[in-house]
C-alpha cells in the first residue's frame, strides 16, 4: 500500500486530465486496511460508459491502470477485470441549519 500511496502523490498529468475531461469534478480515494474506497463528485456530462470508452482509447490510461493493478486486489464479487465496483449508500446525515440560517 505504501507504493500505491506514493504513486498517488505524483499522478501523471495525463491521468488527471483524463479524470477531469470525463466530468469528474472531485475524486477522493480512502484506504481502510487493504481496501480502497473512491468517492467521486461528477457533473452532468459524466457517464461510466463514456469514461470506460475514453480510458480504453488512451494508451497512457491503460499503462496507469496496468501499473495500479499491481497494488489492487479485486473484490470477491467483482466481475473479471473489474477493479472498482459501485457502492450503495445506506446512511447519510446532515446537521440541520441553526438559527434560521
Amino acid at each position: 500500500m505504501a507504493e500505491y500511496r506514493r504513486w498517488h502523490e505524483q499522478v501523471w498529468p495525463g491521468i488527471l486530465e483524463s479524470i477531469h475531461a470525463s466530468g469528474i469534478e472531485h475524486m477522493q480515494i480512502y484506504q481502510a486496511g487493504n481496501r480502497l474506497f473512491m468517492i467521486m463528485e461528477v457533473n452532468d456530462a459524466f457517464s461510466f460508459e463514456k469514461k470506460a470508452l475514453a480510458d480504453a482509447a488512451s494508451q497512457e490510461v491503460q499503462e496507469w491502470e496496468k501499473l495500479m493493478w499491481r497494488f489492487q486486489q479485486a473484490l470477491p464479487f467483482a466481475q473479471p477485470g473489474e477493479k472498482w465496483v459501485l457502492m450503495e449508500k445506506i446512511f447519510e446525515t446532515n446537521r440541520p441549519a441553526q438559527g434560521g440560517q
